[in-house]
């Protein structure tokens, strides 16, 4: 008999499978189509038997203006992959529910797909810049705490019969003690048509719509049965996106919430009927005919709108983009409450700051219990202490960053700031580089810059590729600004990447359009480790306005209105970044070379004031209020 689960404990594996299958369980199930659970750092398995090298990620390229160093050199890093279903945000959302969903110990199951080959992997063209988007590739049978479930289930797609495997991965409570489990379904079997069995290969394909479909009835249908297969005891069926919504065809008389990620068009699924009951059959499109029509293209089924109709409750992500989508969907307004998003506190934490506050634990509470507690961190403001002991925990984060970019010759001690996210082109990823000179006369007055840049655009979204391709050539010719500034744009963006830069900068750079960033959870990780704001107001920032975290800058839409998406603002909204970046540069050197003493600096305060408002910020939160006020239905008797 096994002692273990791949090096965790096994006691609370079989409590939690107990729980969900006994019938008075209230059981919640959470669907989301990606999950990312950032395993290569963060409650890692032991490897069971020799992991493939498929699942070891090395050779990360860096596009800089410093073009010799990018052909000699590579980021030196080696380290088990992160599980490739995710492709952004919204997944790492998803994974860090779970993870806080395990820490409260609620009787929650995540489910999702496995995909075989991930989102995809991003290379640059250094030629002449530009990104190459090329297929992942990994071995989910030695992937560590990764296995694969002897029961099956059946969907009819097309009038065909679809085989889904299972697979079960256990996420893990901060102090594994509690652990809730996640199902994946996989189309990869033998025993499917090879057109069927590429269904699971990449998330968010979009080659046509019968896949895209099909991919929504995988999670959605696919996931109910799943869940009856397995004998969990279910009463609230969480929808984390539209992506899920055909979760309600199957199970027409369960209880469903529903979570809206987006403002955005695009991010609601439409299909045309027609093509809906091709590959759904008459019954269920039926179905959708009467509670998921488009409300201004009736010939459309409308994924949002079916969630919506077909749940009891259901939520925004902010407070922001709450005021939005009523304004988008007045008919479903007594519905939608709003629960802000969250981070998942001890994932993205660096390890300087975590030891720092655990020394200071007497004061502030039992943070690591109730990371809410860190809201008292206010209170050590005028401990020069305290003040001093972050300002050095800080310059050890630095330190890491200063020697994972040593061949561009970043140092802790230089002014540094990201930009990193998913590339689309409403969150202006290239607005910092819209006039390039005033960074440079920045750098003369104060001290050098050091830049860094991270993300990937969608390979079917042109216009944020085009965007990319832009940054590039103007980082390309800025090569003999290197005295000035050092900018490193890193290949291949990913969870890890982002732990390390959410604690390793001195400021985080937010520039979405308001009011389509929903909310934004990036920022929310740089807080954790002190780590200064600089953002448009919009997302979880307009409730954090007045908190001084850092510089809140650019437009605003009127009240009551929602804008335009192609007008992008970039001239007047960059004259006011430089204006507020060349503030915080200013107030940056004078503290690191003493002008003003660590007592008095403000920058000092609002670093303070960043890792306090990470007590509001995050997924315990968060969780709490989804049980409250979203499950009201899964409270446990």
């Amino acid at each position: 008999m096994e002692k273990d689960f791949f090096g965790f404990p096994l006691v609370p594996i079989n409590e939690a499978e107990e729980r969900l299958k006994a019938k008075a369980t209230r059981g919640i199930a959470y669907f989301s189509m990606e999950f990312g659970l950032a395993p290569s750092f963060y409650n890692t398995f032991k490897p069971g038997a020799k992991v493939s090298p498929l699942n070891i990620s090395t050779g990360h390229e860096v596009f800089s203006n410093m073009k010799d160093m990018d052909y000699y050199h590579l980021l030196p890093v080696k380290n088990l992959i992160d599980l490739p279903i995710y492709s952004g945000g919204l997944g790492v959302l998803a994974g860090d529910a779970l993870k806080s969903s395990a820490d409260l110990g609620l009787p929650l199951a995540g489910i999702g797909i496995l995909w075989h080959k991930g989102y995809f992997h991003q290379k640059f063209w250094f030629r002449s810049g530009g990104q190459i988007p090329e297929e992942t590739t990994w071995d989910p049978d030695s992937y560590p705490g990764l296995i694969r479930l002897k029961p099956t289930v059946e969907i009819t797609l097309s009038g065909q019969k679809l085989i889904l495997n299972l697979w079960k991965y256990y996420v893990f409570s901060y102090d594994r003690k509690k652990v809730v489990p996640l199902i994946l379904l996989d189309a990869n079997t033998d025993e499917n048509p090879e057109y069927f069995r590429e269904l699971t290969d990449q998330l968010y394909r979009s080659t046509n719509n019968w896949i895209k479909i099909a991919q929504r009835m995988i999670l959605g249908i696919g996931g109910v049965k799943a869940l009856d297969t397995l004998g969990y005891s279910i009463a609230t069926y969480h929808l984390n996106e539209g992506h899920a919504a055909f979760a309600a065809v199957e199970k027409r008389e369960g209880t469903f919430s529903y979570t809206c990620h987006t403002p955005v068009e695009a991010g609601h699924d439409r299909f045309d009927l027609q093509e809906l009951e091709a590959a759904l059959g008459k019954d269920g499109t039926d179905f959708i005919r009467k509670y998921g029509r488009d409300e201004k293209h009736h010939n459309l089924a409308n994924l949002t709108v079916l969630a919506l109709n077909r749940s009891g409750k259901a939520n925004t992500v902010s407070k922001k983009h709450n005021d939005v989508t009523h304004l988008q969907f007045p008919n479903h307004k007594t519905k939608i409450d709003n629960v802000t998003n969250g981070v998942h506190t001890f994932t993205w934490i660096s390890e300087p700051i975590s030891n720092l506050l655990k020394k200071y634990k007497e004061k502030i509470g039992d943070w690591e219990a109730n990371p809410k507690l860190l809201l008292k961190t206010e209170y050590l403001k005028n401990d020069p202490e305290f003040r001093k002991e972050l300002w050095q925990a800080h310059l050890k984060n630095k330190e890491h960053l200063a020697k994972l970019l040593k061949h561009w010759f970043f140092e802790k001690d230089v002014f540094t700031i990201a930009w990193a996210r998913r590339i689309a082109i409403y969150k202006r990823p290239g607005l910092l580089l819209e006039e390039t000179s005033h960074l440079i006369d920045i750098a003369k007055k104060y001290g050098p810059l050091q830049i860094v840049i991270a993300g990937k655009a969608h390979p079917a979204d042109v216009p944020a590729s085009l965007h990319m391709d832009q940054m590039l050539e103007k980082i390309n010719f800025l090569n003999g600004e290197r005295k000035y500034l050092r900018i490193c744009f890193l290949e291949n963006y990913d969870t890890s990447f982002a732990r390390f830069l959410t604690g390793s900068v001195d400021v985080w750079l937010n520039n979405p359009l308001p009011p389509f960033e929903a909310s934004g959870t990036s920022g929310m990780k740089a807080i954790v480790n002190g780590v200064l704001q600089l953002s448009t107001l919009d997302g979880w920032i307009v409730e954090a306005a007045d908190k001084n975290i850092g510089k809140i800058f650019g437009y605003t839409p009127k009240e009551g209105e929602i804008g335009q998406e192609t007008n992008l603002r970039l001239k007047e909204d960059s004259k006011e970044l430089y204006k507020n970046l060349d503030d915080l540069v200013h107030l940056y050197y004078g503290t690191a070379e003493g002008k003003i003493s660590l007592n008095e600096s403000g920058w000092i305060d609002m670093m303070i004031n960043c890792i306090s408002q990470a007590g509001v910020f995050n997924t315990h939160r968060m969780i709490e209020e989804y049980n409250e006020k979203i499950w009201e239905s899964s409270k446990q008797p």
